[in-house]
């Protein structure tokens, strides 16, 4: 049983826990269901802490990450033929190969293109980035883990859309949150959710461009 595995199991019990082997190369994962006002199921990463990211000077300490999807518990994972939920496990899997694989790092407010063409990360969620954040709604369940002597921090990956990107390029990490904060947006995973922004910022763009 992996440290972090024992440390969740420390914080939630053991019944609300799951572990799912990967494939051959890849990481394990871990299912853990929370019971909060909106059950969740978080798909997280279980072992890419294993890896110390070689941070920049102004965010020392935060070396060690967990990458995690908030998922509504409607989701069936165990279906693994349904594109509008599996998307999840390659995802998750390619993120993290791609931290350790070319030696890098992920923060608060990094943002990626879901592939290089973009599309739509099924036929239900039309978001072709992600966002990756600090915990907003699980931030007291999600809070920085002890395990040994590393300090974990978790990282939601948030689907935006392409007009989100543009405005967090724009305007900055905070701003966009601002936002989701007036919206209602989170971390947990919506298949209905619309752009957070209001046709004036479409209007902004448009205008900018001519």
């Amino acid at each position: 049983m992996s440290t972090l595995l024992s440390a969740l199991i420390s914080r939630f019990g053991e019944s609300a826990i799951t572990e799912i082997q990967g494939k051959e190369g890849e990481l394990p994962l871990i299912q853990l269901k929370l019971d909060l006002k909106s059950p969740v199921t978080i798909l997280m990463t279980n072992g890419l802490s294993s890896y110390e990211m070689p941070v920049p000077e102004k965010v020392k300490g935060r070396e060690f990450i967990e990458l995690y999807f908030c998922l509504p518990s409607y989701w069936d994972l165990a279906d693994t033929d349904n594109p509008n939920t599996n998307w999840v496990f390659p995802w998750i899997q390619r993120l993290a190969k791609h931290a350790v694989d070319k030696q890098t790092w992920y923060g608060h407010g990094h943002s990626m293109p879901c592939g290089a063409d973009k599309k739509p990360l099924s036929g239900l969620m039309k978001q072709n980035h992600f966002f990756l954040v600090d915990p907003i709604l699980l931030e007291e369940e999600l809070s920085p883990f002890e395990v040994g002597e590393k300090t974990v921090h978790f990282l939601a990956i948030v689907p935006i859309f392409k007009d989100e990107l543009d405005f967090k390029v724009a305007r900055g990490t905070f701003k966009l949150l601002e936002i989701f904060n007036l919206k209602g947006v989170n971390e947990k995973l919506d298949d209905f959710r619309l752009t957070s922004l209001r046709g004036k910022w479409k209007l902004f763009r448009f205008l900018k461009k001519a």
